[in-house]
């Protein structure tokens, strides 16, 4: 089975030397041996530390008869759609790592694919194997709720930041230093990696439709030493966390920080893993765990999808073989959760009694309170408070307001708890 790897760069790198390294032992569980015989990359004067054929011709590659299987690594959206399309139009079978891709056109790519293979358990949490287990394991049952640690970097920052009182800005340079972080970390730590995975995880779960600009999506950069302080004094930890779940009869998909009691055990997942935990209605809740970023862990990935095509399995794409209710997405004003709010006032009589009177006016109810000690000689103070279940409309509006009070310093903060 002769394969093309579109995009020669980490992960395809890692692609071929694992084919090439354990050859004999996919051979035996594939049934036919999987050969690598070309890459496509930008760059031909770059060493990419492969020893098979390379080109910057990519039409050439996609005009080849002799390809089996085309592994789409090239990133980006629109221009690898476009190839992708071109491809199962032949009725050629696709593996892909691109999460942006499909977040945005997973349904599309699945009209065209129809029983043509096409495998992207590398595109969500790396090398964890949660597509298979949730297309394939768990399909005789209801999925309930979903919440993953999805994104690796902001683990790795956050991880960080609650053990060493270190602060965004500094973990992040880290971070990057260490290749946890790209230069441009924006989708990483402003949640938007982890959105395109959990609409792709929500569209098996549930037949979920809708782009990353329909759901919720906070990132992590405004996380700051005066959260950490919160969090460990009521014994929580901060997450970045995708969550999917059923809300009376509509899904609701949020990416946001999170307070989480530090004693679950999603809460335990630490530096770069990633970890999903999905509820349903006959198993209840089960956990997959592992690297959820690196060449050889996606590498992983790609290569299981290679072997499920080579042995004949044409598992539907979104895993279901018919027509199945769409699924609707719950408004995002009308998310109910509990939250955490950090206001920072001129410390002086009457302020306390302002805030709570606006929370009051909005139907948000106070859960707990704490006020930061201050340094001698400061005229403000830190005033942390956590609500019961309200709503995400009433918690803005109550922000909005306060924001323009005199005696607000800057703009409130908030975190939502996830329980």
């Amino acid at each position: 089975m002769n394969i093309a790897i579109l995009g020669v760069g980490t992960v395809g790198s890692s692609v071929i030397k694992i084919l090439q390294k354990n050859k004999d032992l996919i051979s035996a569980r594939a049934g036919k041996e999987i050969i690598p015989v070309v890459g496509t990359v930008r760059d031909l004067n770059k060493d990419r530390g492969v020893n098979i054929p390379l080109t910057d011709d990519i039409k050439s590659v996609l005009n080849r008869d002799d390809i089996d299987i085309y592994i789409e690594l090239m990133g980006g959206v629109e221009k690898p759609f476009s190839i992708v399309s071109e491809i199962l139009k032949k009725k050629k079978p696709v593996v892909t790592a691109n999460k942006a891709m499909l977040a945005y056109h997973r349904y599309a790519l699945q009209n065209l694919a129809k029983d043509t293979p096409f495998g992207f358990e590398a595109s969500v949490a790396g090398g964890i194997p949660i597509i298979k287990a949730l297309r394939e394991g768990l399909s005789a049952n209801r999925v309930e709720k979903i919440v993953g640690i999805l994104n690796g970097t902001s683990n790795y920052i956050l991880t960080d930041m609650m053990q060493n009182n270190s602060n965004f800005e500094d973990v992040l340079k880290k971070a990057q230093s260490l290749g946890y972080a790209e230069a441009d970390p924006t989708f990483d730590v402003d949640g938007i990696d982890a959105a395109h995975k959990l609409l792709i995880l929500s569209s098996i779960a549930y037949g979920v439709h809708g782009d990353p600009e329909d759901i919720l999506v906070k990132g992590i950069r405004k996380i700051s030493n005066e959260d950490i302080f919160f969090a460990k004094e009521f014994d929580y930890t901060i997450k970045l966390l995708g969550i999917s779940k059923i809300t009376d009869g509509k899904a609701e998909l949020r990416v946001h920080p999170a307070l989480i009691n530090k004693d679950r055990i999603i809460a335990e997942v630490d530096g770069v893993m990633n970890a999903v935990s999905i509820n349903c209605d006959a198993l209840n809740e089960s956990m997959y765990y592992g690297p959820g970023a690196g060449g050889d862990a996606t590498a992983s990935a790609v290569i299981a999808d290679l072997i499920d095509i080579a042995k004949g399995n044409k598992n539907p794409m979104l895993g279901y073989a018919q027509n199945f209710k769409k699924m609707e997405l719950i408004e995002q004003k009308n998310i109910q959760t509990k939250y955490y709010l950090r206001v920072k006032v001129e410390d002086r009589t009457g302020v306390l009694a302002s805030i709570t009177n606006v929370m009051s006016q909005n139907n948000i109810s106070i859960d707990s309170f704490l006020q930061k000690p201050r340094n001698k000689g400061e005229k403000h103070t830190t005033l942390y408070f956590t609500t019961h279940l309200s709503l995400e409309a009433n918690i803005k509006r109550v922000m909005g307001i306060l924001e323009n009070f005199e005696f607000v310093l800057n703009r409130p903060f908030m975190i939502r708890i996830e329980e």
